[in-house]
Protein backbone atom coordinates (compact mmCIF):
# COMPACT_ATOMS: atom_id res chain seq x y z
CA UNK A 1 0.00 0.00 0.00
CA UNK A 2 1.05 3.60 -0.59
CA UNK A 3 -0.04 6.54 1.55
CA UNK A 4 0.12 10.12 0.34
CA UNK A 5 1.39 11.76 3.47
CA UNK A 6 2.23 15.00 5.27
CA UNK A 7 3.52 14.83 8.86
CA UNK A 8 1.56 17.87 10.07
CA UNK A 9 -1.81 16.86 8.59
CA UNK A 10 -4.25 15.88 11.36
CA UNK A 11 -6.22 13.78 8.88
CA UNK A 12 -3.08 11.86 7.93
CA UNK A 13 -2.36 11.46 11.63
CA UNK A 14 -5.62 9.56 12.13
CA UNK A 15 -4.54 7.09 9.47
CA UNK A 16 -1.03 6.78 10.90
CA UNK A 17 -2.41 6.00 14.36
CA UNK A 18 -4.40 3.10 12.94
CA UNK A 19 -1.46 1.87 10.88
CA UNK A 20 0.69 1.76 14.01
CA UNK A 21 -2.02 0.09 16.06
CA UNK A 22 -2.54 -2.55 13.38
CA UNK A 23 1.18 -3.20 12.87
CA UNK A 24 1.12 -1.88 9.32
CA UNK A 25 3.12 1.33 9.57
CA UNK A 26 6.34 -0.27 8.30
CA UNK A 27 4.50 -1.96 5.44
CA UNK A 28 3.09 1.17 3.83
CA UNK A 29 5.14 3.37 1.52
CA UNK A 30 4.77 7.05 2.36
CA UNK A 31 4.72 9.59 -0.45
CA UNK A 32 5.25 13.11 0.81
CA UNK A 33 4.45 16.36 -0.91
CA UNK A 34 2.84 19.72 -0.28
CA UNK A 35 -0.58 20.58 -1.58
CA UNK A 36 -2.88 23.58 -1.12
CA UNK A 37 -6.33 24.52 -2.43
CA UNK A 38 -4.60 26.94 -4.81
CA UNK A 39 -1.84 24.64 -6.05
CA UNK A 40 -2.73 20.98 -6.23
CA UNK A 41 0.11 18.48 -6.06
CA UNK A 42 0.15 16.63 -9.38
CA UNK A 43 1.16 13.28 -7.87
CA UNK A 44 -1.61 13.50 -5.31
CA UNK A 45 -4.13 14.62 -7.94
CA UNK A 46 -3.39 11.45 -9.91
CA UNK A 47 -4.32 9.40 -6.83
CA UNK A 48 -7.17 11.57 -5.53
CA UNK A 49 -8.96 13.92 -7.94
CA UNK A 50 -9.86 16.14 -4.99
CA UNK A 51 -6.10 16.62 -4.36
CA UNK A 52 -6.59 16.32 -0.62
CA UNK A 53 -4.67 14.39 2.01
CA UNK A 54 -4.64 11.56 2.82
CA UNK A 55 -5.00 9.12 -0.06
CA UNK A 56 -4.21 5.42 0.19
CA UNK A 57 -3.41 3.26 -2.82
CA UNK A 58 -4.33 -0.30 -1.91
CA UNK A 59 -3.02 -3.51 -3.43
CA UNK A 60 -6.01 -3.91 -5.75
CA UNK A 61 -4.93 -0.75 -7.55
CA UNK A 62 -7.79 1.34 -6.18
CA UNK A 63 -7.12 4.57 -4.27
CA UNK A 64 -9.14 5.35 -1.15
CA UNK A 65 -9.87 8.79 0.31
CA UNK A 66 -10.59 10.59 2.70
CA UNK A 67 -9.35 9.75 6.23
CA UNK A 68 -12.75 8.42 7.31
CA UNK A 69 -12.88 5.93 4.46
CA UNK A 70 -9.22 4.94 4.80
CA UNK A 71 -9.48 4.38 8.55
CA UNK A 72 -12.62 2.27 8.25
CA UNK A 73 -11.04 0.25 5.44
CA UNK A 74 -7.94 -0.46 7.54
CA UNK A 75 -10.00 -1.46 10.55
CA UNK A 76 -12.34 -3.69 8.54
CA UNK A 77 -9.50 -5.44 6.72
CA UNK A 78 -6.92 -5.70 9.49
CA UNK A 79 -8.52 -4.70 12.79
CA UNK A 80 -11.70 -6.72 13.01
CA UNK A 81 -13.74 -3.73 14.10
CA UNK A 82 -11.36 -2.74 16.85
CA UNK A 83 -11.64 1.00 16.14
CA UNK A 84 -15.05 1.14 14.44
CA UNK A 85 -17.60 -0.60 16.68
CA UNK A 86 -19.74 -2.87 14.54
CA UNK A 87 -23.15 -2.01 15.90
CA UNK A 88 -25.33 -0.52 18.57
CA UNK A 89 -24.90 2.70 20.47
CA UNK A 90 -21.11 2.39 20.61
CA UNK A 91 -20.86 2.61 16.82
CA UNK A 92 -22.99 5.72 16.51
CA UNK A 93 -21.18 7.39 19.40
CA UNK A 94 -17.78 6.71 17.81
CA UNK A 95 -18.92 7.98 14.41
CA UNK A 96 -20.52 11.07 15.93
CA UNK A 97 -17.32 11.89 17.80
CA UNK A 98 -15.34 11.41 14.61
CA UNK A 99 -17.68 13.83 12.82
CA UNK A 100 -17.30 16.33 15.67
CA UNK A 101 -13.50 16.17 15.54
CA UNK A 102 -13.39 16.33 11.75
CA UNK A 103 -15.78 19.30 11.77
CA UNK A 104 -13.57 21.10 14.26
CA UNK A 105 -10.58 20.43 12.00
CA UNK A 106 -12.41 21.58 8.88
CA UNK A 107 -13.22 24.92 10.50
CA UNK A 108 -9.71 25.38 11.91
CA UNK A 109 -8.14 24.65 8.52
CA UNK A 110 -10.37 27.20 6.81
CA UNK A 111 -9.16 29.80 9.29
CA UNK A 112 -5.56 28.81 8.69
CA UNK A 113 -5.96 29.15 4.92
CA UNK A 114 -7.66 32.50 5.41
CA UNK A 115 -4.79 33.76 7.56
CA UNK A 116 -1.84 32.26 5.69
CA UNK A 117 -2.88 31.82 2.06
CA UNK A 118 -5.24 34.70 1.33
CA UNK A 119 -3.70 38.14 0.72
CA UNK A 120 -4.21 40.41 3.72
CA UNK A 121 -6.36 42.89 1.81
CA UNK A 122 -8.78 40.12 0.82
CA UNK A 123 -9.25 38.51 4.21
CA UNK A 124 -12.78 38.46 5.61
CA UNK A 125 -12.92 38.76 9.39
CA UNK A 126 -16.59 37.73 9.57
CA UNK A 127 -15.71 34.49 7.79
CA UNK A 128 -12.94 33.71 10.27
CA UNK A 129 -15.19 34.59 13.19
CA UNK A 130 -17.81 32.19 11.89
CA UNK A 131 -15.29 29.38 11.68
CA UNK A 132 -13.98 30.13 15.16
CA UNK A 133 -17.57 29.90 16.36
CA UNK A 134 -17.72 26.33 15.06
CA UNK A 135 -14.44 25.51 16.79
CA UNK A 136 -15.67 26.97 20.08
CA UNK A 137 -18.97 25.10 19.96
CA UNK A 138 -17.15 21.87 19.13
CA UNK A 139 -14.84 22.21 22.13
CA UNK A 140 -17.82 23.04 24.34
CA UNK A 141 -19.50 19.84 23.11
CA UNK A 142 -16.38 17.80 23.91
CA UNK A 143 -16.27 19.35 27.38
CA UNK A 144 -19.86 18.31 28.06
CA UNK A 145 -19.03 14.65 27.53
CA UNK A 146 -15.37 14.68 28.60
CA UNK A 147 -16.14 12.91 31.85
CA UNK A 148 -17.58 9.95 29.92
CA UNK A 149 -14.73 9.63 27.42
CA UNK A 150 -12.52 7.76 29.86
CA UNK A 151 -9.95 5.48 28.27
CA UNK A 152 -12.06 4.72 25.20
CA UNK A 153 -9.71 4.39 22.24
CA UNK A 154 -11.63 4.23 19.00
CA UNK A 155 -11.99 6.31 15.85
CA UNK A 156 -14.04 8.89 17.72
CA UNK A 157 -11.59 9.62 20.51
CA UNK A 158 -8.58 9.35 18.19
CA UNK A 159 -10.12 12.05 15.99
CA UNK A 160 -10.83 14.30 18.96
CA UNK A 161 -7.20 14.08 20.08
CA UNK A 162 -5.96 14.89 16.57
CA UNK A 163 -8.30 17.87 16.37
CA UNK A 164 -7.42 19.38 19.75
CA UNK A 165 -3.68 18.92 19.25
CA UNK A 166 -3.93 20.49 15.80
CA UNK A 167 -5.28 23.62 17.50
CA UNK A 168 -2.28 23.54 19.83
CA UNK A 169 0.05 23.23 16.85
CA UNK A 170 -1.37 25.91 14.59
CA UNK A 171 -3.07 28.29 17.03
CA UNK A 172 -1.04 28.17 20.26
CA UNK A 173 -2.23 31.67 21.19
CA UNK A 174 -5.82 30.44 21.45
CA UNK A 175 -5.62 28.46 24.66
CA UNK A 176 -8.86 26.53 25.00
CA UNK A 177 -7.82 24.73 28.21
CA UNK A 178 -8.78 27.25 30.97
CA UNK A 179 -12.46 27.08 30.05
CA UNK A 180 -12.41 23.34 29.32
CA UNK A 181 -10.61 21.73 32.23
CA UNK A 182 -12.28 18.31 31.90
CA UNK A 183 -11.27 18.07 28.25
CA UNK A 184 -7.74 19.20 29.10
CA UNK A 185 -7.35 16.46 31.73
CA UNK A 186 -8.75 13.81 29.40
CA UNK A 187 -6.47 14.89 26.55
CA UNK A 188 -3.38 14.92 28.76
CA UNK A 189 -4.03 11.30 29.70
CA UNK A 190 -5.11 9.81 26.37
CA UNK A 191 -2.42 11.61 24.36
CA UNK A 192 0.17 9.49 26.20
CA UNK A 193 -1.00 6.48 24.23
CA UNK A 194 2.06 5.20 22.30
CA UNK A 195 0.57 5.56 18.81
CA UNK A 196 -0.57 9.10 19.54
CA UNK A 197 2.81 10.04 20.98
CA UNK A 198 4.56 8.54 17.94
CA UNK A 199 2.45 10.65 15.58
CA UNK A 200 2.66 13.97 17.42
CA UNK A 201 3.13 16.50 14.61
CA UNK A 202 6.46 18.32 14.44
CA UNK A 203 6.48 21.98 15.33
CA UNK A 204 6.79 24.06 12.16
Amino acid sequence: MKLFYAPTSPYVRKVMVLLIELGLDQKVERITGATTPMAANTTLSAMNPLAKLPALAIDSGETLYDSRVICEYLDSQFGGGRFFPQGGAARWTALRRQALGDGLLDAALLVRYEETARPAEKRWSDWSSGQWGKVARAIDAIEREAASLGSTFDIGTITLVCALEYLDLRFPDRDWRPAHSKTARWLKTLSQHPSLKATTPPKS
